[in-house]
């Protein structure tokens, strides 16, 4: 039965309104559980039910007093981890009035509440009547039952008088307030109180009822979050498995998961064509192997396909094999070319650009093989024809993470800021997760994890995501300096940011206000005292001019680089600086060629 009337008129006939809620937490927590089971039987220990988890377990309550919870319901919120600090709970108690009072409404009251319970403000209660009903709350009012209490206690209400009282004040509406107020002050008057008093009194029920949650709600809701702790607290991998398994098609949801696995001292293992599930698969009570279902392009009848073929026929041999033996309308080229940039297939072959490039040829021949063609040899054979990979040259490092992150929406293996690192650290003093508010511009660098272009009075503005494989941070770039800075400021580019760091107090944390913008290049050049070439006898000096001359200018610039040439043989040492002709903009193909030529320890940048 439906029925089209809103929820007064519904209770005006004599139904009853109910809310359902679903939770997708509850599925997670299956999934975790079923893990963590899994877990202990390997390790002979008996299942763990949510029924017997303790309500007191240290570790849980460690992990919240620390707001370790991203992942945990109700709690993951920047806002709820800053109350957490403050609040440091310690029972199950404070879980619920935390839960309660992260609203509109009563967050006011949370800074009182937390000082209150760590002894650093006075605990006072409206009316010596009320202190039993609000001693667990530190004499604030958080929950609808309280009012309901203090209206029994106070002024003789039955229960469901005060439930009415209740839905009364929640209500406001003026001719039912005025009846209320009139039982309660004889009610009030008969147990003792002045009318001065009750009229006090019954003015704060009022404001309290307005914000008031119900605890049962609460309560719901805080064992919910208790038990995600206690999973994360003692099963992370299980549990962060569970939790990027419940999110796989929201890559930014799997990459705030993943992030989070290092913290916790769980490492995640990239996707392995033979090992890996359709979901994230804990492999023991720290490591996670990635879901082949999280990789973009593929999708549940593929990876069915290919998990079937698996089971029936063993582990697959090479490219060449799957596709032998797999249905190429269900898993097509896109799968597997999505599988291969995600690494999926580097225990068979490390090579994924040659892998990539041998795609076509391990689809032909499978297609034209006897086992989809139905042809046998002239003696009854199925033919076994055997391929090679074609002689491609493996990927950069820098270009293997580039196709990972196509693949899997991040960086998984690496970080292509960590390939600069220790480059960056010569002129970069710090990290982003140093930073703090400072008068002086400071030097930051990261690589451009996302950009969000807002339109303000003055134009657009951008904020940029620096990411450097420690921390991330957002950096505030003004109108002009977007459109100075267009070309650079765009995903996985790597940038080198002065800026103003200044403190947030809208988030709590810190603000960074873009003044210079500067690719590797650039600032290699805008920091850099020189090149220093070492070279000996044996080198050529026009191979030498050869190298450097794509990058000269002709021209005094201070955007390019002096170089230096320290020169050494059996006889001695020597060294040169080149003339303006030869300064340099200091390029990675520059520093690639002379690496290769005369070794990475023989080409240095020499910064201040």
């Amino acid at each position: 039965m439906v029925s089209q009337y809103d929820k007064d008129d519904v209770e005006a006939v004599g139904l009853v309104k109910f809310d359902f809620l679903g939770l997708r937490t509850l599925t997670i927590l299956d999934l975790a559980l079923s893990n963590t089971n899994a877990q202990r039987a390997s390790e002979g220990l008996p299942p763990l039910s949510f029924e017997s988890l303790p309500i007191d377990d240290k570790k849980s309550y460690q992990l919240l007093k620390t707001a370790n919870t991203t992942a945990v319901f109700q709690l993951e919120s920047r806002g709820m981890k800053d109350m957490l600090k403050q609040a440091k709970p310690d029972c199950f108690e404070d879980i619920i009035a935390l839960v309660a009072l992260y609203r509109p409404g009563p967050m006011d009251l949370i800074p009182d509440f937390c000082r209150r319970k760590h002894g650093l403000q006075r605990v006072e209660y409206p009316h010596p009547a009320t202190e039993s009903i609000l001693k667990e709350t530190y004499g604030i009012a958080v929950y609808q039952e309280q009012v309901m209490q203090i209206a029994q206690v106070v002024a003789g209400y039955s229960l469901g008088g005060a439930d009415l009282l209740r839905r009364a004040m929640g209500k406001k509406k003026p001719e039912e307030m005025v009846a209320q107020r009139a039982i309660f002050n004889e009610g009030a008057q008969k147990n003792g109180l002045s009318e001065k008093q009750a009229n006090e009194l019954f003015d704060l029920l009022e404001k309290f009822a307005g914000y008031g949650f119900n605890k049962s709600h609460a309560a719901a809701y805080a064992l919910v979050a208790y038990q995600t702790a206690y999973l994360k607290a003692h099963y992370p991998a299980a549990f962060l498995a569970a939790t990027m398994s419940a999110d796989m098609n929201n890559t930014d949801n799997v990459h705030i998961f993943f992030d989070d696995c290092a913290p916790n001292q769980v490492e995640v293992l990239p996707p392995d064509i033979n090992q890996s599930e359709f979901q994230f698969k804990p492999l023991s009570s720290n490591k996670i192997l990635y879901g082949l279902g999280a990789v973009k392009g593929t999708g549940l009848a593929a990876i069915e396909v290919i998990l079937f073929s698996r089971n029936q026929d063993g582990p697959f041999k090479d490219i060449f094999d799957f596709c032998n033996r797999l249905d190429l309308r269900k898993v097509n080229r896109r799968v597997i070319e999505s599988l291969i940039r995600a690494g999926a297939f580097d225990q068979l072959e490390p090579n994924r650009a040659a892998l990539l490039a041998a795609v076509s040829t391990a689809i032909s021949a499978a297609e034209q093989s006897s086992q989809h063609a139905g042809q046998n040899s002239l003696f009854g054979e199925v033919s076994d024809t055997q391929h090679q990979l074609p002689a491609v040259e493996p990927w950069t490092e820098e270009q293997a993470l580039q196709e990972e992150k196509a693949a899997l929406g991040f960086y998984l293996s690496g970080h292509p800021f960590l390939s600069h690192k220790e480059e960056l650290a010569t002129f970069v003093r710090g990290t982003l997760a140093d930073l703090v508010p400072q008068e002086q511009p400071k030097l930051m660098a990261g690589v451009v994890m996302g950009v969000r272009v807002r339109m303000t009075q003055r134009g657009k503005m951008a904020i940029v995501t620096l990411d450097d494989a420690v921390a991330r941070v957002d950096v505030v770039v003004g109108s002009e300096m977007l459109n100075q800075y267009a070309q650079l400021i765009k995903e996985d580019q790597l940038l080198v940011v002065e800026g103003r760091i200044s403190h947030d107090e809208f988030s709590g944390g810190i603000r960074v206000n873009a003044r210079k913008i500067f690719d590797l290049v650039t600032a290699r050049s805008t920091y850099a005292n020189m090149l220093k070439i070492s070279c000996n006898g044996l080198s050529d000096a026009q191979k030498l001019a050869a190298i450097l001359s794509p990058y000269c200018s002709k021209a005094v610039d201070k955007k390019l680089c002096p170089v230096k040439i320290e020169y050494h043989n059996h006889q001695g040492q020597a060294s040169l600086m080149l003339g303006d002709d030869w300064r340099v903009e200091l390029h990675d193909d520059l520093l690639r060629h002379l690496s290769a030529w005369l070794s990475k320890e023989n080409v240095k940048i020499l910064y201040n």
